[in-house]
């Protein structure tokens, strides 16, 4: 194995991703944003900055059958995505905003995407280039939900993962005909503020919009072992691949 990079379990070794050993590395939040999609086999997928590959084949190892695509900017971790995945997705290297011709003819059953969190404006850049480009906001946020809504099938569902304040942000994003929007709040423990959303719309969907209950990450009131205490719901879905139903 190269020193510059590891191989990493997750779903408890259902899934092995090829990942720089340092700068941007996936954590736990694309594998809860890939677990919160109600996809079907035969369905469509389209991930937006897909990075290493990490939502996209945690996703289909929980639903087989998928017809997966990436998009990614930087060439390295777009390269480690097409290794990651093999022949079981098809990985762009592009930018969001200019997508290739062939993906701007094409729609999908599902868009899923972890834009960078942090706006530049307001932040301090990382000093690694990769994880800098992988955290720090170029695109503005707007772009990549009205990319997502633009790249669905009729009926198709966009879900996004992203931090809490940014929440207002996302729905006055969504362009009109997007309807059927859920957020869902993800709390580290009980009694903190939701530091994370999953947000759910849908296109020419009709539906009321939901504010669910924050699902709690982890269990107590602090870490106070050197052990993961994430409570059982969650750790289903981290270890054994299963659904996070809304």
């Amino acid at each position: 194995m190269s020193e510059a990079l590891t191989r990493d379990a997750f779903l408890g070794g259902r899934v092995q991703l090829w990942q720089p050993r340092t700068g941007y590395r996936a954590g736990v939040d694309p594998v809860l944003m890939a677990a919160s999609v109600a996809a079907e086999p035969g369905q469509s997928v389209l991930d937006l900055g897909c990075g290493a590959g990490a939502a996209l084949l945690c996703l289909a190892a929980r639903v087989p059958g998928l017809h997966l695509t990436g998009v990614e900017l930087q060439d390295d971790y777009a390269a480690l995505a097409r290794r990651n995945a093999g022949d079981s997705a098809e990985i762009f290297t592009a930018d969001i905003t200019d997508l290739p011709g062939e993906l701007r003819q094409r729609q999908f059953d599902h868009v899923i995407s972890n834009p960078p969190y942090f706006d530049r404006a307001a932040s301090r850049e990382a000093r690694d280039l990769g994880r800098e480009a992988a955290l720090g906001e170029t695109a503005p946020l707007a772009d990549w939900v009205k990319v997502a809504a633009k790249r669905l099938k009729p009926k198709g569902y966009a879900h996004i993962i992203h931090r809490a304040e940014r929440l207002p942000d996302i729905l006055k994003a969504w362009p009109s005909g997007m309807g059927s929007v859920e957020v869902l709040p993800l709390a580290p423990r009980a009694e903190r503020r939701a530091e994370l959303v999953i947000v759910r719309a849908r296109k020419n969907g009709r539906g009321a919009f939901k504010l669910h209950a924050p699902l709690i990450l982890h269990a107590g009131a602090r870490h106070t072992t050197d052990a993961e205490d994430y409570v059982p719901r969650v750790k289903a879905v981290l270890r054994d691949g299963a659904a996070l139903d809304f």
